[in-house]
């Protein structure tokens, strides 16, 4: 008796991926929706490497902070800061 192999999850949804490629190909602007994607593909290609090189700027920033902290002498580094500042500190002025 022969054998019929069974496919596996993966082949399977692989299958069905490749047959809905060729359906959208087909469709009338089905093209225009192939172009699409592809170019969202490259910009999240894009979007990929510069977030990859902000992690290392990050790790470098950090480093020249502790150097930085260490030539001033200071024990312990400085909270981080926000980018905004807080509600009450510019509504209130000090009197000299």
């Amino acid at each position: 008796m022969a054998q019929t192999k069974q496919k596996t999850f993966v082949e399977r949804l692989s299958d069905a991926g490749e047959e809905a490629i060729q359906r959208i190909g087909g469709a009338p602007g089905g093209d225009k929706l192939a172009a699409m994607l592809t170019s969202v593909r490259d910009r999240l290609d894009e979007l990929q490497r510069r977030v990859r090189g902000l992690e290392s700027l990050e790790k470098r920033v950090s480093a020249l902070e502790r150097r930085v902290d260490k030539l001033n002498g200071r024990s312990k580094p400085p909270a981080r800061r926000s980018a905004t500042a807080p509600k009450g500190s510019s509504q209130t002025k000090r009197s000299a």
